[in-house]
Parts: C-alpha cells; sequence; structure tokens
C-alpha cells in the first residue's frame, strides 16, 4: 500500500520539478551538442569554407552512418546502466564469418549478411548471460568478451585480408543514392527512428529508463532486469553486426584487426548526445547530434591538416567537457531521468 501511495506523489514531483525549471535546463542535453556544432560550423566558415561543399558534407554522413547504428543500441544499452565494450570485436567478427562465407563455402550474399546478424545476436546474448547469469560487472564482463571475440576472428581470418565482395554490398557500405546521398547514411538515419520508437513507445526502451532510473524501483515493479539486460545486449550485438556489414560494403574488405575503437567512439557520441553515462536518460536524437559533432571535428582536422593524434585528443576533450558539463547541472538538480521529449 505505501509503495502504491508513493508512487503518484513521486510522478506529480518529478512534473512539478519538471515545470518549475527553464527550459534551457530542461533541453540542455540537446542544447549543448547543438551549440558546438554551431560553434564548430562558424569558425570553419572562416578557417575552410569548402568544408561546406556539398561533397564534403556527404563525407560528413558517410563517415557517421555506422556510429549511427551503433549509437542506436547503444543509447538504449546506456539507458539502461549498461556498457559494451565488445561492440568492435563483434563487428569484426561478423564480418570476418560472412565473408568467409561468401568466399570459401560459396554461400549467396543475402544469406551470408543473415549469417552475420545471427553471428551479432548471439554474440549480444552472450554478454549478456555472462553479466547476468555469472554476475560480472558490464564494464569487465564485456570487456573480456572483446578479447574472446576479437581472438576468435583472427583465428578464423589466420591473418588474410577478405576483400571484393559482390554487389549490393560495396553500394551499401560505400554507394550513393542519386549519387548524392549516402546509403549507409540512410540506413544509420533508419536505425535511429527505430530506436526512436524502441525507447519511447515499447516496453523495452521504458523499462530500460526504469532500470537506469531506479533499480531497485524497478524490481519492485516486477520488472525482470536479467531477462532485459538479455535484451539490451541482444540488440546491441545485432547492431555491432549491421556495422560490421556497412564496414565491409564501405572498404570492399574485411579483416579481423578492423574495427578498434568502435566501443569508445559510439559511447563518447551517445554521451555527448545528452544520455547519462549512469543510466535513466536517453536520447536518439542527441545520439544523432552527438555522432554528427565528433564526425564533424574529425573532418574539420583533416581539412585543417592536423595530425591523427590531435584528432584523438579534440574527442577526448569533448568528452570530457560533455560529461562535466552534464555532471555539473545534475548536482545542480535538472538531471531528472527522461528519455527523448
Amino acid at each position: 500500500m505505501t509503495i502504491t501511495q508513493t508512487a503518484p506523489l513521486v510522478a506529480d514531483r518529478d512534473v512539478e520539478r519538471k515545470v518549475r525549471l527553464p527550459w534551457y535546463k530542461r533541453y540542455i542535453n540537446l542544447i549543448g551538442p547543438l551549440v558546438m556544432i554551431i560553434a564548430l560550423s562558424v569558425t570553419m566558415a572562416i578557417a575552410q569554407p569548402r568544408f561546406f561543399e556539398l561533397a564534403n558534407l556527404m563525407i560528413i554522413l558517410q563517415d557517421a552512418a555506422i556510429f549511427m547504428v551503433l549509437g542506436m543500441a547503444m543509447t538504449i544499452v546506456i539507458t539502461g546502466k549498461g556498457i559494451d565494450l565488445s561492440i568492435g570485436a563483434v563487428a569484426a567478427l561478423s564480418a570476418v564469418i560472412m565473408a568467409l562465407l561468401i568466399k570459401d563455402f560459396g554461400l549467396g550474399l543475402y544469406s551470408a549478411m543473415a549469417a552475420a546478424v545471427a553471428v551479432g545476436f548471439v554474440c549480444g546474448v552472450t554478454n549478456g548471460l555472462v553479466i547476468t547469469q555469472l554476475r560480472v560487472p558490464d564494464l569487465l564482463a564485456t570487456l573480456a568478451m572483446d578479447q574472446v571475440y576479437r581472438g576468435i576472428a583472427l583465428v578464423l581470418a589466420a591473418g588474410t585480408v577478405l576483400a571484393r565482395f559482390p554487389e549490393p554490398l560495396p553500394f551499401l557500405g560505400r554507394g550513393r543514392i542519386m549519387d548524392v546521398f549516402p546509403t549507409a547514411a540512410v540506413v544509420g538515419m533508419i536505425a535511429l527512428g527505430i530506436g526512436y520508437v524502441i525507447l519511447n513507445y515499447t516496453w523495452l526502451g521504458r523499462y530500460a529508463i526504469a532500470i537506469g532510473g531506479n533499480r531497485e524501483a524497478a524490481v519492485l515493479t516486477g520488472i525482470n532486469i536479467n531477462r532485459q539486460k538479455i535484451f539490451h545486449y541482444a540488440l546491441m550485438g545485432v547492431c555491432a553486426a549491421l556495422a560490421g556489414i556497412l564496414l565491409t560494403g564501405r572498404l570492399n574488405a574485411i579483416q579481423a584487426t578492423t574495427a578498434q575503437g568502435f566501443a569508445l567512439h559510439t559511447i563518447a557520441a551517445v554521451v555527448v548526445g545528452g544520455t547519462l553515462l549512469f543510466g535513466g536518460r536517453g536520447t536518439m536524437f542527441g545520439t544523432l547530434v552527438g555522432v554528427l559533432l565528433l564526425s564533424m571535428v574529425t573532418n574539420a582536422l583533416v581539412m585543417l591538416r592536423f595530425q591523427f593524434f590531435w584528432q584523438l585528443i579534440a574527442s577526448g576533450v569533448i568528452i570530457i567537457a560533455s560529461i562535466g558539463f552534464y555532471s555539473y547541472l545534475q548536482q545542480d538538480g535538472s538531471g531528472d531521468s527522461r528519455s527523448d521529449e
């Protein structure tokens, strides 16, 4: 009875609190990265006007596409108070198996792509089981499984580069619709659209928000947290496999050592976009903005002829600044848990 009476009071306080907050604090998780994009755009308009040429903007979208797909699932995982460091290895393993099925076993392209997605699904479920059944923390579990999946990919590929795949795989990874818009970017946008629906209008998303916001309350309401965790990581595995397929299509080649650094880049984009690193609030639109921001920064540094090491420094500074900024807002009382609104 106490829980039943308390829940409406908590909800009422949340609504009242949301109304009291200034609009710029309620939506600061979206305004922050948007302001950074505007500042970067103004800087590049002065320093390098070619940055805004259509061809270059399409390159930015092309670079961002894979991380749109990964960011969709990572937003749900992090919202549910999880994290996945194995996605690069899952992407590589799925792509290597797809390539071997095509090259060595003569399997059709679509069947091989379906097999790659199945591999990603199995890897995701395995991550979920290790976390829930063996009670290994998400960070350590996925870090260890990253080594396992990468090792399997290395054994299967035997150090070779698998290349030259049939259409439409190259078109999917690097093709252009009407010779302008990157096909991979369309896939990425569709993935984020699906993620928006999942996060805001399905039980999977609502349970993720509940688990990340207050695990104990989620248990009291009857949510099976272990089952939800497995669902989250299964979705992450599928998206990692799709990212591996897109990467293979873009390069028209694959090897076991590819996709390193995917996890940190994806987590960075999701967090910069306003999803709380400690769970409870996720935003697909913010993830899109975060992905585009990091891609724009990388592209800008390349156009300004900075070395690759400066790109790493810039990305790290943006991540630290964003997390510090959002943490300050949390202490200021403006970090209520909610998804896209």
